[in-house]
C-alpha cells in the first residue's frame, strides 16, 4: 500500500515526462509559448496531476474517474508529439523516447483501473 502518490511508479514515470517534455520544448519559438508549447507542457504535466488526484479520491469510482482523466492526458500529449513531429519542433528520436514511455503509462493506468474495477 502506498502512503504518497510520489512512491506510485506510474506517477513517477509521469513526471519524468513531463521534465523530459518540458526541456525538449525549452528551445523552441517565443511564438509558441502560448500555443503548442503551453498545450504540450500542459498536457504532459495532467498525467501525474490526475494520478495524484485519483490518489486522493476516497470513492473508487471517484479514483477510476480521475485515472481514465489521466489517460486521457497521455493521448493528448501523444497527438501534441505527433504534431511537434511533424512540423519538425521534436526529433524522431525525441519523438521515439517519450512515447515508448506515454505507452507504458497508459498501460500502467490501464492495470490500475482493471484491479479498481475488480475490487
Amino acid at each position: 500500500m502506498y502512503h504518497s502518490f510520489t512512491e506510485m511508479s506510474v506517477w513517477k514515470n509521469a513526471m519524468k515526462v513531463a521534465e523530459t517534455i518540458h526541456h525538449m520544448t525549452d528551445q523552441l519559438p517565443k511564438k509558441e509559448d502560448y500555443g503548442f508549447t503551453s498545450q504540450i507542457r500542459r498536457a504532459a504535466l495532467s498525467i501525474s496531476a490526475n494520478v495524484a488526484e485519483a490518489f486522493g479520491r476516497e470513492h473508487t469510482a471517484d479514483k477510476i474517474n480521475f485515472y481514465y482523466y489521466s489517460r486521457g492526458s497521455v493521448t493528448e500529449t501523444q497527438s501534441h508529439l505527433e504534431y511537434g513531429l511533424r512540423v519538425k519542433y521534436i526529433t524522431e528520436n525525441g519523438f521515439e523516447l517519450v512515447n515508448t514511455e506515454l505507452i507504458k503509462i497508459y498501460n500502467e493506468l490501464n492495470k490500475i483501473i482493471k484491479t479498481l474495477k475488480n475490487s
